[in-house]
């Protein structure tokens, strides 16, 4: 068999792709990233054996069966909301990623989530490399994250991160954030593709070795990607995403990816003066209060498995124009503008000449099919001028011929309803648009006390 030569001339690699060009490029040719493509270290196309090595009798493979885990218990971060998203706690040995846009408050929450750990007994090790102690100290005085047990340490070598973490010895370290923090074994500034493989798998390679949980965060592109490389999210075992709007205190952390438990779960967070609470039970959080009025409609959307209720606001007005607006808030733009052709064509509700605003309350997005029936819903509503009585839901999504399709998880949407009050669910059940708004119109007539008129 011939074997094959090694490359006499040292090519260009992409460290984030693993492309290779004969001269140097500034942008991939692959993967379209820039500043990627780097000197490769070692010549490509070189073939080389690897001897088989006994891996010896404490290594050697078992049965899965066989495996020990007693060792390896969860343990509680003491945020509840952030073990919810982890699966239950955070496992000894974990590796775990937590992006999010600038300013939306990882910080905050990593810093809560240190002091709730040291609070319950365990040694953390905060390692900032882009706030000095004192800075992070002042943040930890506002918001009542002070302790013996929490260290704090501000450093941008990794070599020097580790030798705190030999001398506190941890049972929880938070790195803030990758990006900033350099590795003299590889070449380029903190943020390089190279220094964050470099620091990331060399913090993954400490937490496997002592058991010693690691958060690491990690900064986003312009798009919303976790800046660095693509292979950063393969490494680590948790991938969780902390998201909200700036305009509103509400926060969710999703899990992107994770190991050890669901990646549908999300934790919800208020984000105060004072630091971030935990929302338990936001139920009440997306819902308008008083009386009530037209062009509202509650649907019960899905935020990973939490079943939540959601109002939707619909108002519209009399366009004297050739072309009506079409304004949103915390819905798809796109989805409301099929929802008011169904409404128009298929249940007759004129809505070519208005100008529609719709919104949600709370700032909560919906972005799944479920909320198409309450949209719908609550521009007939503003339409007409008539108001749905308390204690009325909708949840389905409109196909183009005027149907309600049954959504995911309806069992457990229908049930959430039940738990909160809502005795009318106007769902699959109904058929179509038009026999959801008669369902409605029978069930405004068949309920006189509270004086709304039908349609």
């Amino acid at each position: 068999m011939a074997t094959r030569r090694p490359t006499t001339t040292a090519p260009y690699r992409c460290t984030e792709c693993g492309w290779t060009a004969l001269k140097w490029v500034g942008r991939c040719g692959e993967c379209q990233q820039w500043g990627t493509v780097v000197e490769a270290s070692e010549p490509v196309g070189l073939t080389r054996a690897v001897a088989p090595v006994s891996p010896g009798a404490a290594r050697a493979a078992r049965p899965i069966t066989a495996i020990d885990t007693s060792d390896s218990p969860r343990r509680t971060s003491g945020v509840g909301e952030f073990d919810r998203v982890l699966g239950g706690g955070l496992v000894p040995g974990a590796a775990i990623l937590l992006s999010g846009e600038p300013g939306v408050g990882k910080s905050t929450l990593l810093l809560e989530v240190a002091v709730a750990s040291a609070r319950g007994g365990q040694r953390v090790l905060y390692a900032s490399a882009e706030e000095s102690t004192a800075q992070v100290r002042l943040r930890a005085e506002r918001t009542g994250a002070l302790h013996d047990e929490l260290y704090l340490a501000s450093e941008t070598d990794l070599a020097t991160i580790l030798g705190h973490v030999d001398e506190v010895r941890p049972d929880l370290l938070i790195v803030d954030s990758v990006q900033t923090v350099a590795s003299s074994l590889s070449d380029g500034m903190a943020g390089h593709p190279s220094q964050v493989r470099e620091v990331a798998s060399t913090l993954i390679r400490v937490a496997k070795e002592r058991g010693l949980p690691v958060v690491i965060v990690g900064h986003v592109t312009k798009d919303g990607s976790i800046a660095g490389p693509r292979i950063l999210e393969h490494l680590v075992d948790v991938v969780c995403h902390f998201e909200g709007d700036r305009q509103t205190s509400l926060r969710f952390v999703r899990a992107l990816k994770n190991r050890f438990g669901p990646t549908d779960e999300v934790g919800c967070f208020d984000m105060t003066g004072s630091g971030i609470a935990e929302v338990p039970d936001p139920s009440a959080l997306f819902l308008g209060h008083g009386v009530p009025v037209a062009g509202t409609c509650v649907t019960i959307a899905l935020e990973g498995r939490r079943a939540l209720p959601v109002e939707v606001q619909a108002l519209t007005i009399k366009n004297g124009g050739p072309n009506p607006r079409r304004v949103v808030s915390g819905v798809d733009a796109a989805r409301v503008a099929m929802v008011l052709a169904v409404l128009e064509k298929r249940a007759g509700i004129a809505v070519s000449e208005q100008d529609v605003y719709v919104s949600t309350v709370g700032g909560v997005r919906l972005v799944e099919p479920a909320a198409d029936l309450a949209i719908a819903i609550a521009v007939a509503n503003s339409v007409r001028e008539r108001a749905l009585p308390r204690g009325t839901a909708a949840i389905g999504e409109l196909t183009l011929a005027g149907e309600i399709r049954p959504v995911t998880q309806s069992a457990q949407r229908a049930s959430e309803a039940g738990r909160l009050g809502y005795e009318t669910v106007v769902d699959a059940s109904a058929g179509s648009l038009r026999g959801a708004l008669d369902r409605l119109r029978l069930e405004v007539q068949s309920r006189p006390e509270h004086g709304i008129p039908a349609f």
